[in-house]
């Protein structure tokens, strides 16, 4: 390895022109495939049988199918149970077919097809297939962003002590170390100045693994299948997660949203700097992402939005339903969601700026 510094001048250089990974779609033969391939192997030690849907413009250093975010295919035969994992990446994970039992921070629920969980940084999570069929789920993360940040923990053999109450509400009334270390006001706009203790003794916010299981989400989304064509908004519910507070998260670096489309509905071409990856529950449509035409169908991956490209979705005959995962709390965050809803409307950077504003209220009258 070159150990030399070197500097670049850069001055009066242009900005760098992004690549753009293109749309593609991992079609359900492929995936159901997979699925039976996983299913035939010899039992992994650890229990996970998993695939990684990879892009074709992916160079690592992990498999990912959007640059910063990686799909497993995961599948447990009846009676097979994964081992434990500590890793600083959070999950996103949907049920696609069979059931099981989720274990999360001392947390038990039972999942079963289309239902949706999610699996906060750092705490253990064990599942279980305990039905007669196959578990398979796929599950979202954004280790690819951390993989090369190079700072992706994974530990395969965690050892954590469990924090009872009592230890609990000790930590809870004692004195904070940032408690000696006053805030020294610096200008009028707000500026200060803050000790150590401010950079490692940071409020916290209770960060919980969370289910949405399939049987209470299903009757609301008619709320959305049933809105006029008009509506000017797009036909979904996100699953919020009140942790990732005013980023409106499933957590903290992707929402997870779940859309029924009624027949012949038509976006208007938008984009955003967020991703997004589309799982077609039911139904079938096309899109149009940079100018290319793509058709899908019930059981398809889509990803379905690069990051700022243009792109819309139409409906066919019998509407659509889709799960999408998209890494618009990382970017409120970072403060670099940019969002157009149409090609005609300012260019918003959302968070910071007024939102986009629908016609909710109009059509609700």
């Amino acid at each position: 390895m070159n150990s030399e510094i070197t500097l670049v001048d850069v001055s009066g250089a242009p900005a760098r022109e992004q690549f753009v990974w293109p749309t593609v779609v991992l079609r359900k033969p492929a995936i159901e495939a997979q699925i039976e391939r996983l299913a035939s192997i010899d039992r992994p030690a650890d229990g996970r049988r998993a695939a990684a849907v990879n892009h074709p413009m992916n160079t690592g250093p992990v498999p990912a199918y959007a640059p910063g975010i990686d799909v497993h295919i995961i599948v447990l035969k009846p009676g097979e149970k994964s081992a434990a994992v500590l890793r600083n990446s959070s999950c996103v994970d949907m049920c696609i077919g069979g059931s099981g039992v989720v274990t999360t921070a001392g947390k038990t629920f039972h999942v079963e097809k289309f239902d949706v969980w999610n699996t906060p940084s750092m705490q253990m999570q064990t599942v279980e297939n305990n039905g007669n069929d196959l578990f398979v789920r796929l599950s979202y993360s954004n280790a690819p962003l951390l993989e090369r940040l190079e700072v992706h923990y994974v530990n395969d053999k965690p050892q954590i002590a469990a924090q009872n109450d009592e230890s609990r509400e000790m930590a809870a009334q004692q004195r904070r170390a940032r408690d000696a270390s006053t805030p020294i006001p610096i200008g009028s706009d707000g500026a200060q100045m803050l000790g150590y203790e401010w950079l490692v003794d940071i409020d916290t916010i209770d960060s919980k693994a969370l289910h949405w299981p399939w049987k209470d989400i299903a009757p609301h989304l008619e709320n959305v299948y049933g809105m006029d064509l008009a509506y000017t908004g797009r036909h979904l519910y996100v699953l919020y997660n009140p942790a990732t507070e005013r980023r409106i998260g499933t957590s903290p670096s992707f929402f997870a949203t779940i859309a029924k489309l009624p027949p012949g509905k038509v976006d208007k071409p938008h984009r955003h700097t967020s991703a997004a990856i589309n799982y077609i529950m039911w139904g079938h449509g096309k899109s149009v992402v940079n100018g290319e035409k793509i058709e899908w169908a019930e059981g398809d991956l889509h990803f379905s939005a690069p990051g700022w490209s243009v792109h819309n979705h139409a409906s066919r005959e019998q509407g659509f339903m889709a799960l999408t995962i998209q890494d618009h709390p990382l970017h409120i965050a970072n403060e670099s969601l940019l969002w157009q809803e149409t090609l005609k409307s300012p260019i918003l950077k959302l968070g910071t700026d007024l939102g986009v504003q629908t016609n909710l209220s109009a059509i609700a009258e």
